[in-house]
């Protein structure tokens, strides 16, 4: 029997939670958490990342200063907000219009406030990562024994996902653009992750009975965003599955949050 991961049911868990944190934070010991964030590439599905981040931001009144600069500006910018008690957490949003500053302008991010767990050295997660463990953690999805795929490995999901599971003596298959024969380490996994923003890389073939999908994946096309994860493996019925809507991403965000209101507590520990 098809089960569905929703991720939207339990962020609203979350945020309740945090809503009660920022409220302490703020009443207790006057601290008011702020998100600040650097845009340096305006782009229609970036911003609505963005706005999202914002209104989450304003349901539980953490504030979020979005900085709109020339790239050139970034490590100025940074370095004035690595530098100022009132911001709390700082985010980069990638891509970047040059792609070669990427490294330089996120290792510049202050570790005690990059929130995005991006930097080399960082005292935080990357959210997502945060996010996936929540959910499966959130439908009793016990990793211990079983057998993981990870399919792909950038910055945002995959690297830091699988060195979050390795890391905790987790067995996990790394699957990449290199890695050949695909379909038949598929067929063999028990739990797939999948994070390329390749729409329709996996598919019914390459999947096994009672299999756990997390499709982590984002690409746009005349519709909207699309995912990993193809239809046909949709439509199969015996499989526990992220919806194309509402899974790993609001718990994304959530995570964010979360973050942030780690760092501001660490303001008057």
């Amino acid at each position: 029997m098809k089960k569905e991961l929703n991720g939207r049911e339990l962020a609203q868990y979350v945020k309740e939670r945090q809503a009660k944190a920022v409220r302490g934070l703020r009443q207790a010991h006057n601290v008011h958490p702020k998100l600040a964030i650097i845009r340096t590439n305006p782009d229609p599905v970036v911003d609505s990342y963005m706005k999202i981040k914002q209104g989450y931001g304003e349901d539980i009144l953490v504030d979020v200063d979005v900085h709109t600069i020339d790239q050139s500006e970034a490590l100025k910018t940074i370095d004035k907000l690595n530098n100022d008690p009132s911001v709390h957490g700082i985010i980069v949003q990638i891509p970047l219009p040059d792609a070669a500053q990427t490294n330089d302008i996120l290792n510049s991010v202050s570790h005690s406030k990059d929130v995005d767990g991006l930097a080399a050295q960082t005292d935080f997660d990357a959210p997502t990562p945060i996010a996936i463990n929540w959910l499966l953690a959130g439908y009793d999805i016990d990793l211990r024994g079983k057998n993981i795929a990870v399919i792909g490995h950038g910055r945002l999901v995959g690297k830091p996902l699988v060195d979050m599971w390795q890391g905790s003596d987790l067995v996990v298959e790394v699957i990449d653009k290199d890695t050949k024969e695909i379909a038949t380490l598929l067929q063999k996994a028990d739990v797939i992750v999948s994070a390329t923003g390749v729409p329709g890389i996996v598919t019914a073939d390459m999947v096994k009975d009672d299999v756990v999908i997390v499709d982590a994946g984002v690409s746009t096309d005349s519709n909207g965003l699309i995912g990993d994860v193809s239809q046909s493996v949709r439509d199969l019925p015996n499989i526990v599955i992220t919806p194309e809507k509402g899974g790993v991403g609001p718990l994304t965000v959530a995570a964010l949050f979360e973050n942030v209101i780690t760092a501001a507590r660490s303001f008057f520990k």
